[in-house]
């Protein structure tokens, strides 16, 4: 069964298009407080132009100046420890750095989870919150409680249990008002028009400091600085997912062409406008209830 509504998740229209999640300025409030930051159009709009043409470290320094309440979001792939790398080489006080949300699926590869056990070895002074499934520990526990494949028999009831309700727990949690995120244009899809900076449908803001950068670029940087990654890099794959919809990809296909391979979807869930998820949990809610009275 799907977890209930939440007290104050409303499916409010958005400002935005279910195409890129993303609001211009005006924001519907989550169920949590609402953030200590907000954007005019206008200001959001001069800001992107001036972070535009910044190199990655003026973009984290700026944040890190501007932003309260920021965390970065990973599920550390190749650009999320890129900037974890940068971020540990700014030197920054103590009480300014930036935390780790990972979201565990309990659905990821082995070799996701041994690179998490070698970054936090590596970047000592990092606190990581991993959050996972409401309630659950392990994929035996998820399978239980939700039965077999959810991905393939009910793919958007899986993005809310796996990813997107786990997200809204942590923002509210940890009283988050902004998020690094990486994010970039070379990845193609919905991405391909990101902004450096930008607002989604509940006010959480989502800065993208490498937006510019190509895969070439990150790949460059990891070498260079001797960056751990996820091994499954030397095994065809350059986008790192839930094992179930990630797949090797050939020469000259899109870095994102082996998520969810041979499917119209290209984000899961975390990215898309929230007051999707809200009208998606109102529809179980009403299949339950007329199911109920049916019976």
């Amino acid at each position: 069964m799907p977890s209930r509504i939440r007290p104050g998740f409303e499916a409010a229209p958005s400002s935005s298009s279910d195409e890129t999640g993303y609001a211009s300025g005006s924001s519907s409030p989550d169920s949590h407080e609402p953030p200590q930051i907000r954007f005019t159009t206008a200001h959001l709009n001069f800001l992107n132009r001036q972070l535009q043409n910044l190199e990655p470290q003026e973009i984290l320094q700026w944040s890190l100046t501007t932003l309260p309440s920021l965390f970065q979001t990973t599920s550390f792939g190749l650009t999320g420890l890129v900037i974890i790398d940068m971020l540990s080489k700014m030197k920054v006080p103590r009480p300014q750095v930036v935390d780790l949300i990972f979201f565990d699926t309990l659905h990821h590869f082995s070799e996701t989870l041994a690179l998490v056990d070698r970054v936090r070895s590596k970047y000592q002074h990092i606190n990581l919150h991993i959050y996972k499934p409401e309630g659950l520990s392990n994929a035996e526990e998820f399978q239980m409680k939700y039965k077999e494949n959810l991905w393939e028999t009910n793919d958007e009831l899986y993005d809310w249990v796996a990813k997107v309700e786990p997200a809204q727990r942590a923002y509210r949690e940890l009283q988050v008002d902004a998020v690094l995120t990486g994010r970039r244009r070379s990845q193609g899809g919905k991405r391909g028009d990101l902004r450096v900076i930008e607002v989604d449908d509940a006010g959480l803001i989502k800065i993208n400091p490498l937006a510019n950068w190509t895969f070439q670029q990150v790949q460059e940087y990891i070498k260079q600085n001797k960056v751990p990654y996820n091994e499954l890099l030397d095994r065809g794959y350059k986008s790192v997912g839930d094992w179930h919809s990630t797949k090797p990809i050939a020469e000259g296909e899109d870095e994102r062409a082996g998520r969810w391979k041979g499917q119209q979807k290209t984000e899961c869930g975390i990215h898309n406008p929230r007051s999707k998820f809200a009208r998606f949990l109102i529809e179980q809610e009403q299949k339950i209830s007329a199911a109920g009275i049916q019976s």
